[in-house]
């Protein structure tokens, strides 16, 4: 009576075990299953328009997955590299933004990938300034903008007339002054500390690199100042003759470096940077 009982309970349990695992596979089915294309790649535009970036992708990669040679694949990949970006994935981003621009070469959405891919390694003003608080200069890499930039500069030089082209110049010349500053910062940071050799250095990679930047000023300075701390005469006249052919009333001469308005102050957010 006893082992009747117990197989008895063991088969009630076994049953609303195999239940319960009945209603968990249930709960996981993919809702999804037997949609076209159109039907998931709208589903993926809702879940963008509502900002729900998980969900998007996942219907952007089912797109992609079980309708590899369809139109809305390539649109899909397009919206990946933004809903990645947006859910701030940037390596993700750069990786789908990359994988599109070889697979579709010639896309009419070039223009706009390589825009994408600019702003994905943008930095906007307040949130680089602020980076800057209490930290080694040299130890700051700005390869994040140099990218950007990269990216940009590709872009108007395909793409001159594109409707992005405009935004893309814009950005280029904030980025060419903020990694030309943050250059200049980096060779006052060796200044200060007597390696008068890496000043000199980074000074000229300003003025080799960065033509009519207004960090070119501070650039001079240093190096003339770094080559009469070596005692190299000759080479200190040349860079005050180039100081001053290009600034004449050069600050630097009446204030030094200590007296200068630190840069950051220099670079005031633009309501274009904010995406």
């Amino acid at each position: 009576m006893q082992k009747s009982i117990i197989r008895h309970s063991l088969l009630v349990l076994c049953s609303l075990a195999v239940a319960g695992c009945s209603g968990v596979f249930k709960s996981q089915e993919d809702k999804t299953q037997g949609w076209t294309a159109d039907q998931l790649y709208q589903e993926a535009r809702d879940n963008v328009r509502a900002s729900e970036w998980k969900s998007a992708s996942q219907n952007l990669s089912a797109v992609e997955t079980r309708f590899p040679y369809s139109s809305q694949a390539q649109q899909a990949l397009i919206d990946q590299a933004y809903v990645y970006w947006k859910d701030d994935e940037p390596e993700q981003a750069t990786a789908s933004i990359n994988r599109f621009l070889a697979l579709y070469p010639n896309h009419p959405g070039t223009d706009y990938m390589l825009y994408l891919k600019g702003l994905v390694t943008f930095t906007p003003p307040s949130a680089f300034l602020s980076s800057y608080t209490g930290q080694d200069p040299s130890e700051r890499d700005p390869k994040g903008l140099r990218q950007s930039y990269q990216a940009f500069n590709e872009l108007i030089t395909r793409f001159p007339d594109s409707r992005y082209a405009h935004d893309a110049r814009s950005r280029i010349t904030w980025l060419v002054s903020t990694i030309a500053e943050n250059e200049v910062n980096v060779a006052e940071y060796y200044y200060k500390r007597d390696a008068y050799v890496a000043a000199i250095n980074r000074s000229q990679a300003v003025i080799r690199d960065f033509s009519g930047v207004e960090a070119a000023e501070r650039a001079l300075y240093i190096m003339m100042k770094s080559y009469e701390k070596l005692g190299l005469t000759e080479q200190a006249n040349d860079a005050k003759r180039v100081l001053e052919q290009n600034f004449p009333n050069s600050k630097y001469y009446a204030q030094g470096l200590d007296g200068d308005k630190h840069w950051s102050d220099m670079f005031k957010p633009a309501s274009w940077f904010n995406n």
